[in-house]
């Protein structure tokens, strides 16, 4: 689930889900609908699918992991604020 195995597409991996998460916040901020809207848009222009819960799911493995945090209510690459 978190990485790809012999049963699970590398696609639906959390680890490929949230590399494309932080494609989508890596210019700056970002609302959570935001981010979801533009990976479910790059996977729509695949002929991908991916499920809310999927992406959710990625996101939580991003904040475990300290890859992302919160700033003001938006999604943001971790690290040392850009002030």
């Amino acid at each position: 689930m978190i990485l790809p195995s012999k049963f699970l597409p590398a696609d639906r991996s959390l680890v490929f889900i949230g590399g494309e998460a932080l494609v989508a916040i890596k210019d700056g901020p970002r609302s959570v609908s935001e981010v979801w809207e533009g990976v479910r848009a790059r996977r729509k222009a695949a002929g991908k699918t991916l499920a809310f819960d999927w992406f959710t799911l990625a996101l939580t493995y991003l904040f475990a992991t300290g890859m992302v945090e919160l700033r003001d209510g938006l999604l943001a690459v971790a690290g040392p604020d850009e002030q």
